[in-house]
């Protein structure tokens, strides 16, 4: 467990709120401002970005996100049951003026006390090499510390695996391996 105390130990701890606190965007970035309502509005490169709490989502709109990176679609009822059982919901918006457009999204479980597993992190495409994915991740992972989660996992694919080691998540942290049941 060596690799969790480092991780979210005082030291840890220290550099993971630091992590949380960073933005991503250039020099000249405006400070965020957080509303009653657990939205916050994030300068990035001239534009406002939106990341909301609120797990009610168009899911069509969703869906339309996941298609744009090309995930498979999946059934709405199991979309809308996901987001319902999920410990927290992170939605990114582009905003312009009364104008809002989905082009982030995470979600986590949790067992709403040691630990949480990061889902379905898709960031559009035409807002992708911004810095946007890793904001998202810095909000997902201040959230879930702010709940005093401590065990933050993900499952990622390949090609973005290099992506969450820069964030600090360490591919089989001690040689645990995780193992895969799927129906046949």
């Amino acid at each position: 467990m060596s690799f969790w105390k480092g991780l979210f130990g005082a030291a840890g701890a220290a550099s993971t709120r630091e992590l949380a606190q960073k933005t991503t965007a250039k020099a000249g970035q405006v400070a965020t401002q957080r509303g009653r309502d657990r939205q916050e509005v994030v300068a990035v490169q001239g534009e406002s970005i939106l990341f909301s709490l609120d797990p009610n989502l168009d899911l069509y709109e969703l869906e339309e996100l996941c298609d744009a990176v090309g995930w498979s679609r999946r059934p709405i009822h199991k979309v809308r049951k996901a987001l319902q059982h999920s410990f927290l919901v992170v939605s990114m918006w582009q905003q312009r003026g009364s104008y809002r457009r989905l082009i982030g999204f995470a979600r986590a479980t949790s067992d709403h006390a040691f630990n949480a597993t990061i889902w379905d992190v898709v960031v559009h495409p035409d807002f992708q090499g911004r810095g946007l994915g890793k904001r998202l991740m810095e909000k997902v992972i201040q959230e879930l510390r702010a709940q005093d989660i401590s065990n933050i996992t993900l499952f990622a694919d390949q090609g973005v695996v290099s992506f969450y080691e820069r964030l600090g998540f360490t591919p089989d942290p001690e040689g645990i391996k995780g193992m895969f049941w799927y129906p046949r």
